[in-house]
């Protein structure tokens, strides 16, 4: 499949089946967003991989969009270690970084015939409380991966 189809096929799942992932397609997908540009390649961003019962259950406490996910990817950086414009104050890199990682898996995880769902529904505040992040990192998205339930349908647009 080229990249446009690979594009136009994938949506936004909202309902996985609990089907496991299969571990060499998740390391798969993880290579993709390690090899992602980000500004002077400092790579300040992390990806948390969410698969026990506690961590999914904690999850849900947060947001309702897990959709039955049997793995979540918790996407934050580094606030010590992103890129910081020395033309303007408070002006870096971190979001951008971790989109672009976040798409790399977001479209690899595709390819291996995985489905996601962008999620930014959830207080940024509470997550990185609740999984107990360092000061230093921001979290940004978490992103549900598995396979989608037949029911499932890209929404309407």
């Amino acid at each position: 499949m080229d990249f446009m189809e690979l594009a136009k096929k994938r949506y936004a799942v909202r309902k996985f089946t609990d089907r496991q992932v299969e571990k060499e397609k998740l390391e798969s997908v993880l290579d993709a967003g390690s090899i992602a540009p980000t500004a002077k390649n400092l790579q300040p961003q992390r990806i948390y991989v969410l698969q026990s019962e506690e961590a999914l259950a904690k999850v849900d406490t947060l947001t309702h969009c897990r959709y039955g996910a049997p793995v979540v990817l918790m996407f934050t950086y580094n606030t010590d270690e992103d890129w910081k414009n020395p033309l303007e104050e408070n002006i870096h890199s971190g979001i951008e970084d971790v989109s672009i990682a976040a798409t790399h898996i977001m479209l690899a995880a595709a390819e291996q015939g995985l489905d996601t769902c962008w999620c930014n529904y959830f207080s940024n505040s509470k997550l990185e409380q609740t999984f107990e992040l360092p000061e230093n990192e921001k979290s940004v998205l978490i992103m549900p991966i598995g396979y989608a339930d037949e029911k499932s349908k890209p929404a309407p647009g």
